[in-house]
């Protein structure tokens, strides 16, 4: 079934329903890992907190230790979305099992190398011109949903798959993920609190439209394939 843009926010809302503690909780806690960590990384390579809030310029050694900081972190990023993924399919899925994704390095690393793969291709794309990068990242999209149903993918398979899946899908995409943006003002007017209950509304929806729209056809093509053989 082809849902609509309001069908599919309205499936989203139905799936959060008694689980809005875990994606506050959890995004919470995700932003606490991914903001906290790497500024007291930053001031201890300052020299301290007086020197660090004093600083004009951040220290090298500390923007490449924030570098790589940023790559540990992309695992839990992607574990996040599959955990809205399980949310979406009326599962209940436990916070542990998000930083539990770094007991797999092999899976861990696959992820970060997908992750860097998806953003060089992005910039070469915008390179161009701003609107085929805003394109070609709408055609990467599901990337790390594909590899969480079908984990045999390498990444460039994962990519082309969401490129060949997401024809067809691109501006219905775009447009439901435009859609929260007075919610977005809603939220940075409440000092960013509002984004604790935003965050896991956005990303159980963007779960929902690979749950409803992506997923089926590759399970389609599996079973034609199935039968073919």
């Amino acid at each position: 079934m082809n849902l609509s843009i309001s069908q599919i926010k309205k499936k989203s809302l139905a799936t959060l329903k008694g689980k809005w503690g875990l994606g506050v909780a959890l995004t919470f806690i995700v932003f606490l890992v991914t903001t906290i960590v790497p500024t007291i990384l930053e001031i201890l390579l300052s020299g301290g907190f007086s020197q660090w809030i004093n600083q004009t310029e951040t220290p090298v050694i500390a923007d490449m230790v924030n570098l790589l900081i940023s790559f540990l972190f992309i695992p839990l990023t992607v574990a996040s979305y599959w955990f809205f993924l399980s949310i979406a399919r009326w599962n209940d899925p436990k916070i542990s099992e998000v930083f539990a994704v770094y007991k797999e390095w092999e899976l861990s690393l696959k992820l970060i190398g997908t992750s860097i793969l998806v953003g060089i291709f992005t910039i070469l794309w915008s390179l161009l011109l701003i609107i085929p990068g805003i394109i070609k990242g709408l055609s990467y999209s599901q990337v790390f949903f594909l590899l969480r149903d079908n984990p045999q993918l390498s990444a460039l398979e994962a990519i082309t798959e969401s490129k060949i899946r997401m024809k067809g899908y691109k501006w219905k995409y775009f447009l439901m993920n435009l859609s929260f943006i007075g919610w977005a003002f809603i939220a940075i007017f409440t000092l960013g609190i509002g984004f604790l209950w935003l965050t896991p509304y956005i990303s159980t929806a963007n779960a929902t439209f690979y749950n409803e729209l992506i997923a089926p056809q590759v399970h389609e093509d599996q079973e034609s394939t199935d039968l073919e053989s």
